[in-house]
């Protein structure tokens, strides 16, 4: 049987949850022997890769970038899996949407006291109205709740998702694993 390809991807967020990833210490390399990391911020790679088993997605979608990006995720991957209270609730980024996106850059960008105020255009994707969590956007297949999910949290989890032995879930053995 050939290794569980693992994905990680960070949409809109601090990257709180990929330093949660990262605290695992010396357990990630346990994870790296069993499977193969083959998309992450913490790897080089550029393109996400086709046949993924399972990707951990932290962060909101505020962006068409974002949604396009949680698609091809989604389409590419067996399992999806919302890391962290962004990805599960829209938490922090969300908490311009009672506002709006144009109204919360006019505050901070134009309103707030700077010596030039202006709203930044160049080289950024145009804001959706709310940032939302990825459930709104496409099937999640687990929530992993916290702001970040503990080291110990996510550990176990992919722990038991790589050992075939989390309960309830099933992976999706389409590709392989």
């Amino acid at each position: 049987m050939s290794k569980l390809r693992l994905a990680t991807l960070w949409l809109d967020g601090c990257s709180g949850c990929h330093m949660s990833l990262l605290d695992t210490d010396e357990r990630l390399l346990e994870l790296a022997a069993r499977a193969d990391i083959v998309y992450s911020p913490l790897v080089d790679a550029k393109q996400f890769p086709e046949r993924v088993d399972v990707v951990c997605i932290e962060g909101a979608v505020s962006t068409g970038e974002d949604e396009a990006r949680l698609r091809l995720a989604r389409q590419r991957s067996g399992l999806l899996i919302a890391m962290g209270d962004c990805a599960v609730t829209g938490n922090v980024p969300a908490m311009r949407n009672p506002l709006g996106a144009e109204a919360m850059l006019q505050a901070v960008y134009r309103e707030s006291p700077v010596l030039a105020p202006q709203i930044p255009t160049e080289d950024l994707p145009r804001l959706h109205d709310h940032a939302l969590p990825l459930h709104r956007f496409v099937p999640v297949d687990l929530f992993i709740p916290g702001c970040p999910p503990a080291a110990g949290t996510l550990f176990a989890a992919l722990d038991a998702l790589i050992a075939g032995t989390a309960d309830g879930l099933r992976l999706d053995t389409r590709f392989g694993a």
